[in-house]
């Protein structure tokens, strides 16, 4: 009784904030998170046309599934493809009843999926830094002491941390570090499963995380009720469930890297049976189930060992084992591919690790789990870049996933810097230094000088790299002349400035801005611009081309398209295109060709490819040129 008296008190005396207070930072943390969507994901998201190779596969799968009424066998250009599961499609083919056919519609799933990602990143920080505040809190205040129910706190208490701007808040830093890095911003802006996947298999990483937080609540709480359920927490829940959607978006690894992760990290810190009861196990089999299963029987009933073969055995296991379509690359690859694809917040990631200090796992285990965020996403970090560097074919996009734990690795560093909670610096303030910096931060500050101004002469130069495309030739010329490499090595080396000049004054708190701010400019004044040219003279030649051919084309008339592949023109066309890269092939396919419903027909190439065709310019008739393609009428009988 003198206890519940003694909280009520407590209670009773705490201070209610304003409720303009607490609305306030609720309304400027929703309007960062939509400033967020809509510089990264959102803004100019359909403006341009469908990337070949891979993103008009996935548009034109789900294209055909809103024509032929089969949502369980994906189909291009008249053929299966079981590449991938079905989910991807679904949701395309949703935004087409809703959006219409067009760019939009294909990319947005993605764009909604790294949306959700963000946003639930957001939150999952703000409950660590509630948590975080909650143990600054009683270390101030010490153990106090008891007078007539009131609490007086310890001299302790006057050592308190000064209150930051709310832009300089933790989950505001981690919500633009998981979403501005050129990985996310690239496939959240690409009509493929990549993002998807990302989107369902991060979520349930985070999710497991707040459920895993949430038991230690429960038990603190002595809610022995809830504990004694035979169903998981909500955030349990919510995780299963989101695995399951992550096997319906790209197959088994949806479960099997989250596993691993899971496992290794309740391994490391001797609590892996505890968490294996709590979290019901086979409860949440049976939801992924149910979730996941009904579509592979289906699938496999309509079209048996074939599907098999090809997604399960070429698509997965052979892509962990061998070396699919030619991606191959040393062991190192992925060391680039975070150092690229998570810059400029990459450089910080050695020092973000070694703050962890995994190798201490003693102090681990005696941590409240609401301050093992760290180390969680160090685990998550590292399980999918060990699991990808040991598979055999090797994709940028496939450490897609461990882009969060990185940001929040490096999130969690930042906010400990800017806080000035710097563990290296806290034997320096008792001898009156503020200014000293530590040497791994120090040495990394310099490198990110440095990084930078390497990006920026990469900016300028890099025109010489790209003469290698030959659908679009004049590149390297266009890309020069539109002064868009000018503008971003520009905004680079101004931010490499910046950020020199922060260090000599020692506000190192304020590189975070400055890194910021420049990847912002860089990616609107920048990357949108030279997307725009890149569209222009690639990919919009061929948008051109397939308007004139479905004008053109007579009836019972095929489209033929020789020497490469391009699967925009199927999308576009929307219609079926009869491809061969060999020219040999295409020649004796003309002239196989049995009971032809036209005399001629419609042969899309390079200027070259006609002449290997062994075509002469009075044998065909030139219906369009765009770009560096040719389309023309072609008579059967000149094959002969």
């Amino acid at each position: 009784m003198k206890e519940v008296i003694k909280s009520l008190s407590e209670f009773r005396n705490r201070p209610l904030a304003k409720p303009s207070k607490r609305i306030a930072p609720l309304l400027l943390s929703l309007l960062w998170l939509c400033a967020i969507a809509w510089v990264g994901f959102l803004w100019n998201l359909g403006n341009s046309g469908l990337v070949d190779e891979t993103e008009p596969l996935f548009a034109e799968a789900a294209r055909q599934m809103t024509v032929t009424g089969d949502w369980i066998t994906p189909y291009f250009n008249g053929e299966t493809r079981f590449d991938k599961p079905p989910l991807i499609y679904w949701l395309m083919a949703v935004a087409y009843r809703i959006l219409g056919v067009n760019e939009w519609a294909v990319r947005l799933p993605s764009a909604l999926c790294a949306i959700g990602l963000t946003c639930l990143g957001f939150y999952t920080l703000q409950q660590f830094t509630d948590s975080k505040e909650q143990r600054r809190r009683k270390e101030e205040e010490g153990r106090g002491n008891e007078e007539e129910g009131k609490f007086f706190p310890t001299q302790n208490s006057k050592l308190k941390t000064p209150r930051l701007p709310i832009f300089l808040s933790t989950p505001w830093i981690g919500a633009a570090l998981i979403a501005l890095n050129p990985q996310t911003l690239a496939w959240g802006r690409t009509g493929v499963s990549d993002m998807l996947l990302v989107g369902c298999m991060c979520s349930a990483l985070l999710a497991f995380f707040l459920g895993y937080t949430l038991e230690e609540q429960r038990e603190q709480a002595e809610v022995s009720t809830v504990s004694a359920s035979r169903f998981p927490n909500k955030w349990y829940l919510i995780f299963y469930v989101l695995i399951a959607l992550a096997i319906l978006a790209k197959g088994p690894v949806g479960i099997v890297v989250p596993a691993l992760i899971v496992g290794s990290f309740g391994l490391y810190l001797g609590n892996f049976r505890q968490l294996w009861r709590e979290m019901r196990p086979v409860s949440g089999i049976l939801i992924i189930l149910a979730i996941a299963l009904p579509w592979y029987i289906l699938v496999i009933l309509a079209n048996g060992q074939t599907y098999i073969d090809s997604f399960f055995g070429y698509h997965n296991f052979q892509r962990f084992t061998g070396v699919v379509n030619k991606h191959s690359a040393p062991w190192y690859f992925y060391f680039f591919v975070v150092l690229v694809g998570f810059a400029p917040w990459s450089i910080y990631l050695p020092v973000a690790i070694a703050r962890t200090r995994f190798w201490q796992r003693s102090y681990w285990r005696r941590q409240p789990r609401s301050a093992q965020l760290s180390l969680f996403a160090l685990f998550w970090f590292g399980c999918i870049f060990s699991f990808f560097t040991i598979a055999v074919t090797k994709l940028p996009s496939y450490v897609l996933p461990l882009i969060p734990a990185a940001a929040i690795l490096v999130t969690l560093l930042w906010s400990d810097i800017i806080a000035g909670n710097e563990p290296d610096n806290r034997r320096i303030k008792l001898e009156k230094k503020p200014n000293y910096l530590p040497r791994g931060l120090l040495a990394t500050y310099i490198f990110n000088v440095v990084f930078l101004l390497i990006i920026a002469g990469a900016t300028f130069y890099c025109y010489n790299w790209l003469g290698d495309d030959p659908a679009m030739p004049n590149f390297p010329q266009a890309i020069q002349q539109s002064g868009v490499l000018i503008v971003g090595g520009t905004i680079w080396i101004i931010t490499a400035v910046a950020i020199a000049l922060l260090l000599w004054k020692r506000q190192q708190r304020w590189i975070l801005v400055a890194n910021l701010i420049g990847l912002v400019a860089f990616i609107i004044f920048g990357l949108t611009p030279a997307y725009k040219v890149v569209d222009i003279n690639r990919q919009l030649p061929l948008r051109q081309l397939a308007q004139v051919a479905v004008q053109q084309k007579l009836p019972g008339e095929e489209l033929l398209m020789v020497g490469f592949w391009k699967p925009s023109l199927v999308f576009y066309t929307e219609g079926p295109v009869t491809y061969y890269r060999a020219v040999q092939k295409a020649i004796d396919y003309v002239k196989e060709s049995k009971n032809p419903t036209s005399p001629s027909i419609l042969v899309l190439g390079y200027p070259e490819k006609f002449v290997q065709l062994g075509l002469q310019p009075n044998q065909y008739q030139l219906v369009e040129s765009r770009g560096a393609y040719q389309l023309a009428r072609v008579p059967r009988t000149a094959f002969r």
